[in-house]
């Protein structure tokens, strides 16, 4: 790595009823790490999908949720996680929703971050909200550590909520345009490597070839077909619980609730031109021309 680069370092910490980042500060990062950073409901476990079957060959009993955790989730603590993680010999495969400036950053690693436009993140995580049952409340609310007030069940109309997100930046979740600005200021690292949901829907087999030749992965020609096979929506849904977290057990209908539907444009039935048009002028206040044109398009 060149010794004239300026590395992001670690200028805060999170808490809240989901993250406790001083997680990060206890990890014994290795050379090959991979860490797979999101806002959240932005293709987060597609992109773990996608790496852990590039890199074990096309398994399909693979259990990619266990292999890939959330490291910065509070839940289960971090003196029960961290151990999990090191016990790990394969490559490892970690996920993070945070900020780059809450985020330890290892020059060793390789980073991916993946984003989608902010309005199809409010849907994807109504949905993920909405279907959550007593498990996941009484996890991210009564389990001791949490931080902050508890996080409340959603309102029935999906307007109000993109209302609440729009107007207190990511509520109730986290921040959004500070978790993307972040990120997107760190996209000429060496190590960092940008990805947009909507490229992936489009051509999904070149963006995954992106990805292998920058995370150093040799691809197996004879098991491409059923790499990408196990990648797609329809495979992912079918086999949602390998994917999805304990399973799918935090939300009413199981793991193919998590995996919805994989669609952009969920929100142009329900949001007037006014409400889109307010959101783009935000995009573009809080991000810059540039990042919020990506945003929207995925186009650098």
């Amino acid at each position: 790595m060149n010794d004239t680069i300026t590395w992001p370092t670690k200028s805060r910490e999170l808490h809240n009823h989901h993250f406790d980042s001083t997680i990060w500060n206890d990890l014994h990062f290795r050379d090959d790490d991979i860490v797979i950073a999101t806002y959240a409901k932005s293709g987060t476990t597609w992109m773990q999908q996608i790496v852990a079957q590039m890199l074990f060959g096309g398994d399909p009993s693979l259990p990619v949720a266990e292999m890939s955790p959330w490291l910065d989730l509070r839940v289960p603590p971090k003196a029960e996680k961290l151990p999990a993680v090191e016990s790990q010999t394969h490559r490892r495969i970690l996920k993070t929703h945070l900020p780059v400036d809450a985020l330890v950053f290892s020059p060793r690693a390789k980073y991916l971050y993946i984003a989608r436009d902010g309005r199809d993140v409010v849907w994807s995580m109504y949905n993920h909200h909405v279907n959550a049952n007593a498990a996941w409340y009484a996890a991210l609310n009564d389990t001791p550590g949490r931080m902050g007030p508890p996080i409340e069940p959603p309102p029935n109309d999906i307007r109000q909520y993109w209302r609440h997100w729009l107007d207190q930046d990511g509520h109730p979740f986290w921040p959004f345009w500070d978790n993307v600005r972040s990120w997107w200021a760190q996209r000429e690292l060496p190590n960092v490597l940008f990805v947009h949901f909507s490229a992936l829907k489009r051509d999904m087999p070149s963006e995954m070839r992106n990805i292998a030749r920058f995370l150093d992965i040799p691809i197996d020609e004879s098991r491409w077909h059923d790499i990408v096979a196990y990648c797609s929506f329809d495979w992912m849904k079918q086999h949602a619980a390998q994917s999805v977290p304990l399973g799918g057990a935090f939300w009413d209908g199981g793991a193919e609730v998590f995996i919805h539907k994989g669609v952009n444009g969920r929100w142009r039935d329900t949001l007037t031109p006014e409400d889109s048009a307010e959101y783009e002028v935000r995009c573009e206040r809080e991000l810059g021309d540039d990042c919020a044109r990506w945003l929207a398009s995925g186009a650098l």
